[in-house]
């Protein structure tokens, strides 16, 4: 926990909670241990969603589909979400709950490593949401950042390890230290490249959010029509 418990049940208390739909499947997902988006970065991500209002979103780890068909539902562009899992027991969950909604012709979801699948796509993403295998964060940058837009967004969720980000890597238990080593060097890295504005908040298990410099594409071309 790295924000007081009780200042994190004071604020979920005031979640106006999700369609009924999601907040069955999240049931599903407390009851089979499937981990899934909190509700402090789903309160989070409505805001972001609103604001930002991204027309084609990019997700690396999909797990039962809940953060995808959340995104695709709470975006008031509408829009496209794609969606990467390489864990083959989750993929046809994914996929039923995607039917479910009624979303399965808005959410493309892709098979596969995500480091190779990234590498294999193209054209640019207005929003990517990284909630993939936390070591690994550093290995997807690369490709996320070729696939962010210009003024895109990039999340980076569960980045603060339950605090352990904070401990010298030899107060980490030995299993844990790369995942400790990776992830404090994806922080640097992105708080430090030249081409990002990087801000990381402790939300749930913290998140890293992300904004490349340059003018949004919708933005671009309204400029293109006043002239």
């Amino acid at each position: 926990m790295i924000v007081e418990e009780r200042f994190v049940t004071y604020i979920n208390s005031l979640n106006t909670g999700n369609t009924p739909l999601l907040e069955e499947i999240e049931q599903e997902a407390h009851g089979s241990g499937v981990p899934i988006i909190r509700r402090e970065m789903q309160s989070f991500l409505k805001f972001l969603l609103a604001a930002a209002r991204p027309q084609r979103i990019l997700e690396v780890g999909t797990a039962i589909g809940f953060s995808a068909l959340f995104m695709a539902e709470y975006n008031p562009a509408g829009g496209s979400v794609t969606t990467i899992e390489n864990y083959e027991k989750r993929i046809p969950i994914a996929r039923a709950n995607f039917e479910r909604a009624g979303r399965a012709g808005q959410i493309t979801l892709l098979e596969g490593d995500a480091a190779e699948v990234l590498k294999g796509l193209e054209g640019t993403y207005d929003l990517i949401f990284m909630d993939a295998a936390k070591g690994q964060y550093i290995h997807f940058m690369e490709d996320a950042l070729r696939l962010l837009a210009p003024g895109g967004i990039l999340i980076s969720d569960n980045v603060l390890q339950d605090g352990d980000i904070i401990e010298s890597r030899f107060a980490v238990t030995r299993r844990n230290r790369t995942i400790h080593k990776r992830m404090r060097e994806y922080l640097y890295a992105l708080t430090h490249h030249p081409d990002l504005t990087t801000s990381v908040l402790t939300i749930g298990d913290g998140a890293a959010v992300s904004v490349r410099h340059g003018k949004p594409q919708n933005m671009e071309n309204e400029e293109r029509k006043e002239a």
